[in-house]
């Protein structure tokens, strides 16, 4: 018999293979021999109709063979008998060419009395359904539901649509999608495994918070399985006693050590950490006092104190010496609260403490990370300092020379934007592992911080020139280890140093600064070209101090009264003035005139600004309130520079709005020249203020348009009144196209959005003139006039 055969027989559905060609029976089953009476010889070759005799059953073969696929029907089969059995009947292809089905057939009595039992069985449950508070659900074998208590719908809040509908389906998937992600499977596993006899609980956690417990049981009827019943319990509310009570559980093992004691102070309970630090098992302690604990170091005082604060505040916190089972005396850190009954009388005591032992030995060791760079494990800045204060000690003892190289990375910063600050880490302790090899075991590296680290070298030569040389072998070393490729994770890197270098030999010298000294070297190196070694040059020093005295002189300069205004005029295309630019000159008593571009910066850099700024708009106000009087100077404008740091101000607005109001100006003359690079900081801020002093009537021309990065989104939103040409594309215009395009781009736009333009920096009339002919209207610049002192320009009017 071959395997085809054994599988047709093992079936219990009546199963006869049929040849489409011929209608003719070429296979049947064991189970279709006993059912319908013929020996399976007779079958063999029996045509279908001999045996089919419902009318039913020709327009299934109609169906089957014209779609070429399967069907399914009710029908009839003949037995040998001449009595008629019904069936329910499906056909399927077998084999490529479609010319053999396999027919499967079950008798509907069969199926008849399998939905009988099932439904008398949902009858019998139907009145114990309700009685439960659990939501039942009952399934047959083919998952369709026979019935569910009202709790079940109440508990999954069931839409009415699908109880009118009885939509199994989409009760299904309505209940699936109630269900939390990743859960949905515990309720298809339940619906399909219908034979399962697992009684254990499966829990649900629903969108809504709640949680249910599902229990699927068989239904059988002999030995049959005929389907299933869905037990759901509603558990949230005991889940969450159930997790009160573990976090409980886990507050009260947690690492401080807990006691528990009556009203009387015997101890009821203490937990593992109180046994870890006292020495002390539970079985111990239990039915005794804290007495047992006492160190002895405290007296009747003490403790008095403690049961004041207990008792009138109900709790007390504070250090106490104790003693463990070891006899060892230590301090801890103990909280005692007084657990009140519903009366408000005391029933428990909950003592919580922690060893402070352990907390001094972390201590210590913080101490000890505070000496060495986390990442890289090299000294950090507050431990070179003290070595390099020993050292220059022995080096004022010995005689000997010693150096510090300060060593910076060149584009360290580019590497972190561009492959983050993670491949950044991994360079900074591939560097610090490369600057160890290169030095000598006594030597000393350390890590200042970001990407600079110190190498200090000590007793080098009692010759200072032989001592440069042996600092200057050690820095080419470092140059070319560090030069070096590196590995970083899966990317090739490259990267130099630029290194500088300064000698000590005095314990008189003071720790910052040869630091200084050793950093202004190492930008020398840089503004040498990088991954370069520079010693450290006494010049540059110079040039940093005399910056410092002149730091120290631009603070008094504003209370010396040595700042003054100069006026650069505006003229119109017919060469009328229209305005000034008042510009800040520094005449100092002893240097003469400061240029802008010195103190400026400087300004900038250590907030005089600000200061500055405010002389100079109440400086020109004042100028504008003394031109009203005359009909030369009672029109004109007066712009002024803002700088960033002084615009971004809070109370800008406020400052100027005073200001105007204080000297009774036409705030329509005051033209504030903001630059544009003042956008790339807080545009809508920018947006904001300028807004609000536009409301006020002050004036904004945009200056150094063109040389910034604004974009034509935020310009449009800006209140201004005239874009402002950079004198660096006047200067070049008759001889450079590149610079002619942009300006004639610039009048363009600005004369699109309504904006008027003017050109600084003008000096030829053949300047002149091309920027008219292209639309320019307003100039200023040297060919009408350079900055002069306000007599001085007030007589350049009456020409």
């Amino acid at each position: 018999m071959d395997a085809s055969r054994l599988l047709l027989d093992a079936s219990g559905e009546i199963l006869i293979l049929v040849d489409t060609r011929t209608m003719t029976i070429r296979e049947a089953n064991h189970t279709a021999v006993r059912l319908l009476g013929y020996t399976r010889e007779a079958l063999l070759g029996m045509h279908v109709i001999d045996i089919e005799c419902a009318l039913s059953d020709l327009f299934f073969w109609d169906e089957v063979l014209g779609q070429q696929g399967s069907g399914e029907t009710e029908g009839a089969y003949r037995c040998a008998d001449g009595s008629i059995l019904r069936v329910l009947k499906v056909a399927l292809p077998v084999g490529e060419g479609k010319n053999l089905y396999v027919v499967r057939s079950n008798p509907v009595e069969q199926r008849k009395r399998l939905e009988d039992e099932i439904l008398e069985m949902s009858s019998r449950l139907s009145a114990t359904l309700e009685a439960t508070g659990d939501g039942i659900l009952l399934i047959d074998s083919e998952n369709a539901i026979l019935n569910m208590n009202f709790r079940f719908s109440q508990m999954w809040a069931l839409p009415k649509i699908l109880l009118d509908s009885r939509d199994d389906g989409g009760i299904f998937d309505y209940l699936a999608g109630q269900i939390k992600p990743g859960q949905s499977g515990i309720l298809i596993s339940a619906l399909h495994n219908l034979d399962a006899d697992d009684n254990s609980f499966d829990t649900l956690q629903l969108h809504d918070g709640r949680v249910f417990e599902l229990r699927s049981l068989p239904v059988r009827t002999g030995q049959r399985i005929i389907g299933r019943v869905h037990y759901y319990r509603d558990v949230t509310e005991q889940k969450k006693v159930e997790e009160k009570l573990r976090i409980a559980a886990f507050a009260f093992e947690s690492q401080e050590g807990m006691l528990v004691t009556d009203a009387k102070m015997q101890i009821l309970q203490a937990n593992r950490a109180f046994s870890q630090i006292t020495g002390y098992t539970g079985a111990e302690i239990l039915g005794k006092t804290p007495n047992i604990l006492s160190s002895g170091r405290h007296d009747a005082q003490f403790y008095q104190h403690m049961w004041t604060a207990i008792n009138s505040d109900g709790a007390w916190e504070g250090e106490i010496w104790n003693k463990r089972k070891s006899g060892e005396i230590y301090p801890e850190l103990l909280t005692i609260t007084a657990i009140k009954n519903q009366d408000g009388v005391v029933s428990n005591y909950v003592a919580t403490f922690r060893d402070i032992t352990k907390s001094k030995a972390a201590e210590e060791e913080i101490k000890y990370l505070g000496l060495y760079d986390a990442l890289t494990g090299l000294p950090n800045r507050r431990l070179l300092a003290d070595r390099l204060q020993q050292a220059l000690a022995a080096s004022s003892r010995s005689g000997h020379e010693g150096a510090l190289l300060f060593i910076d990375l060149d584009n360290f910063k580019t590497l972190n934007d561009t492959l983050g600050h993670d491949i950044g880490d991994i360079l900074l302790q591939q560097v610090a592992q490369r600057l160890s090899s290169c030095v000598r075991e006594g030597d000393s590296v350390a890590r200042m911080g970001g990407d600079e680290f110190v190498v200090m070298l000590e007793e080098l030569s009692h010759d200072p020139l032989d001592a440069a040389a042996q600092t200057e072998a050690v820095g080419h070393k470092i140059l070319n280890t560090l030069s070096q490729p590196y590995q970083l994770s899966k990317y090739q890197y490259h990267s130099t140093p630029s290194i500088g270098a300064t000698l000590f030999n005095d314990k008189h010298d003071a720790i910052d600064e040869l630091f200084k000294q050793a950093d202004i070297a190492m930008y020398q190196a840089k503004q040498a070209g990088r991954n370069a070694l520079r010693f450290f040059d006494p010049k540059m020093q110079e040039v940093i101090n005399n910056r410092a005295v002149l730091e120290g002189e631009l603070h008094r300069a504003l209370d010396n009264q040595q700042f003054q205004l100069y006026y650069q005029i505006q003229v119109d295309s017919m060469l009328c003035p229209v305005g000034a630019e008042a510009l800040i000159r520094w005449i100092h008593p002893e240097r003469g005139l400061v240029s802008p571009a010195q103190f400026i910066p400087l300004s900038e850099e250590t907030g005089h600004i600000l200061a500055i700024g405010q002389w100079v708009l109440e400086t020109a106000c004042a100028q504008l309130k003394a031109w009203e009087s005359s009909p030369l100077t009672n029109t004109l404008t007066l712009s002024l520079n803002v700088s960033a740091k002084q615009f971004l101000q809070r109370n800008f607005v406020e400052q100027v709005h005073d200001t105007i109001e204080r000297f009774e100006i036409n705030p329509k003359l005051l033209k504030l020249e903001p630059t544009e690079s003042l956008l790339m900081d807080d545009i809508e801020g920018v947006i904001i203020t300028m807004n609000s002093l536009k409301e006020i009537g002050v004036q904004f021309a945009l200056d150094d348009f063109g040389t910034g990065y604004s974009s034509l989104q935020y310009l449009k939103r800006l209140p201004l009144d005239q874009l402002k040409i950079d004198q660096s594309f006047v200067f070049n215009l008759a001889t450079d196209s590149s610079d002619l395009a942009i300006v004639r781009t610039i009048i363009a736009m600005a004369h699109s959005l309504n904006l008027g333009v003017i050109a600084e920096g003008v000096e030829t009339e053949q300047q002149r003139q091309l920027l008219l002919d292209i639309g320019c209207t307003h100039f200023q610049g040297y060919l009408f006039s350079k900055p002069v002192p306000v007599g001085q320009f007030e007589e350049l009017l009456k020409l």
